[in-house]
């Protein structure tokens, strides 16, 4: 790989990480807020547990592909269609 490939890869890596520590920061933030309000308005319904769960699965799955992306498997399947792409390509053309 080049210098500059590997740049534009550790540019985008670092941003899909930052992003999902974004996504967790407001995911804390919301659902304490959400703990809160719930507990002085109606503490014997502990209704703040449903959309809780709710991100936590989209937490959950967002860390998944930002911290799995790192096996290469997106790089792999990326160039495993530009080799398709490049194999359509008529001869002589660029």
């Amino acid at each position: 790989m080049e210098h500059e490939q590997l740049v534009r890869l550790a540019r985008r890596r670092a941003g899909a990480k930052f992003g999902f520590l974004v996504h967790l920061t407001v995911f804390i933030a919301v659902n304490a807020l959400l703990f809160v309000i719930n507990q002085r308005t109606t503490p014997a319904y502990p209704w703040f547990q449903f959309p809780l769960g709710g991100w936590a699965i989209g937490l959950s799955i967002h860390g998944l592909a930002v911290y799995l992306s790192g096996t290469g498997l997106r790089e792999r399947m990326v160039e495993d269609e530009m080799r398709k792409l490049e194999s359509r390509r008529a001869p002589g053309a660029r």
